[in-house]
C-alpha cells in the first residue's frame, strides 16, 4: 500500500514537473517569434521539410478518405431517399473534422517525429553547445524556424486534404454511383458556411500546428542524449501530440459547433 502511494506521488511530481517545464520552454519562445518572421531562407527551409515532404501521405490519405466518406454516406442516405446530401455531408464532415484532425495526426506522425529526432541528434551531439559558443541563440536558430514552419505548413495541408476529399467523393459518388453533379454541388455550396465552417476548421489546423510543433521540439530539446533517449522522446512525440490533437478536437468543437 505504502509503495503504491509512494508510486502515484512520484509519478504526480513528475508530471507537475513536467508540465512546468513546458510551460517555461513556451514562455522562452514566445519573445523570439517575431525574430524568427525574418529568417526567410531558414523558415522556407523548414516548411519545405514539414510541409512539402509530408505532401504525398496528406494527399494520397485525403482522397481516399474522400471515397470512403462519399461510398459509406450514400449507402446511408440512400436508405432516406436522400442520395443528393452526400455533397454536403462529404464536405461538412472534411471540413469541421476529418480534414483538420486526420491531416494533425499524420503531420504528428511525420513530420513531428522527424523534427524530435533532428532536434534530439543536434542536442546529443553537442550542437546546440557549439551555437552558443559561436553567440548564436539555439531556440532563436534551431526551435523558432521550425515552430513557424509547422504553423504555415499544417493549415495548408489541411486543405489540400480537404479539397481531395471533396474530389474522391465527387468521383465515388457521381462518377461511380449515378449522383446528379449538379445536386452534389448545389447541396454543398447551399449548406456550407465559409465562416461557421471553412473558417473553424482552419483554426482548428492552426490550433493543432501549435501543439505539434511546441511538443515536438519540447521532446528534443529535452531529449536524454542517447540513442536511446532520442528514440523515446520520438515516440512520446507521436503520442503525446496524437492525444493533444483528439483531445483539443473535442474542446474546439464544443465552442465552435455547438
Amino acid at each position: 500500500m505504502i509503495r503504491a502511494i509512494a508510486s502515484l506521488g512520484r509519478s504526480s511530481l513528475m508530471l507537475l514537473a513536467g508540465i512546468g517545464q513546458m510551460a517555461l520552454f513556451v514562455w522562452q519562445l514566445l519573445p523570439l517569434i517575431p525574430s524568427g518572421l525574418w529568417r526567410i531562407r531558414l523558415l522556407l527551409k523548414q516548411v519545405y521539410m514539414a510541409g512539402v515532404l509530408s505532401l504525398p501521405i496528406i494527399v494520397t490519405a485525403g482522397l481516399f478518405v474522400g471515397m470512403v466518406l462519399g461510398l459509406q454516406g450514400h449507402h446511408i442516405l440512400k436508405t432516406f431517399n436522400s442520395e443528393e446530401a452526400v455533397g454536403t455531408m462529404t464536405a461538412l464532415s472534411l471540413i469541421r473534422e476529418l480534414g483538420p484532425v486526420v491531416a494533425a495526426l499524420l503531420f504528428a506522425g511525420r513530420a513531428g517525429s522527424a523534427l524530435t529526432a533532428e532536434v534530439g541528434l543536434m542536442r546529443s551531439t553537442e550542437q546546440f553547445s557549439a551555437l552558443e559558443m559561436m553567440a548564436v541563440d539555439p531556440m532563436r536558430y534551431v526551435v523558432i524556424p521550425r515552430v513557424l514552419a509547422c504553423i504555415i505548413a499544417l493549415p495548408m495541408l489541411a486543405m489540400i486534404f480537404i479539397a481531395l476529399g471533396i474530389f474522391g467523393g465527387y468521383v465515388v459518388t457521381v462518377g461511380w454511383l449515378g449522383v446528379d453533379s449538379g445536386a452534389f454541388w448545389a447541396q454543398m455550396n447551399q449548406n456550407v458556411d465559409w465562416h461557421a465552417d471553412v473558417v473553424n476548421g482552419f483554426i482548428k489546423a492552426v490550433v493543432f500546428a501549435v501543439l505539434i510543433a511546441l511538443v515536438a521540439l519540447y521532446q528534443g530539446c529535452y531529449a536524454i542524449p542517447t540513442s536511446e533517449g532520442v528514440s523515446r522522446a520520438t515516440t512520446r512525440t507521436v503520442v503525446h501530440a496524437s492525444l493533444g490533437v483528439l483531445g483539443l478536437d473535442f474542446i474546439l468543437t464544443s465552442i465552435m459547433f455547438t
